[in-house]
């Protein structure tokens, strides 16, 4: 699974905008800006936040764009889901679509246990304390480590 540029840059824009003093607007131009985010591509990204409640939007000379208290409080998994919808490693993981083969499927667990993991981590991490610079546990293995090469995985 890859994370969305829609899903980057909505993260992106709510760490932004939680940066920023409480009910501050925000015009849509300096969010593209500030957060390195084609303009058009970003409007559609702040509609999918304002339709989540995690952001409010104005219209008009005094206009903008802020986020709101639940957007503050919101995980990166609330920001990733408001933006792409639920996320899920394989489709056997969504509620009520398993495939047959669940019940004998080896890879069923794995899969389970890496969904369990990868919403755990996503959960714990929170717009607030990203913007705030707050401590979040940094990943003590490599990148070479999280994403070996092909060669290196077979035997």
């Amino acid at each position: 699974m890859q994370l969305t540029r829609a899903a980057d840059y909505g993260v992106r824009v709510m760490v932004y905008l939680a940066g920023r003093p409480e009910g501050e607007r925000t015009l849509l131009p300096t969010l593209a800006q500030a957060t390195g985010t084609p303009e058009s591509f970003l409007s559609k990204v702040l509609q999918a936040l304002t339709r989540a409640k995690l952001i409010s939007s104005w219209r008009g000379k005094s206009g903008g764009f802020s986020i709101l208290p639940e957007g503050r409080s919101a995980s990166l998994y609330d920001v990733i889901e408001a933006v792409d919808g639920p996320i899920r490693l394989n489709l056997c993981l969504v509620s009520g679509q398993g495939c047959g083969r669940m019940p004998n499927c080896p890879a069923h667990p794995v899969w389970a246990r890496a969904q369990q993991a990868m919403m755990d981590v996503l959960t714990s991490a929170s717009i607030s304390e990203l913007a705030s610079g707050q401590a979040v546990p940094p990943c003590t293995a490599g990148l070479e480590t999280l994403m070996p090469t092909r060669s290196s995985t077979r035997g």
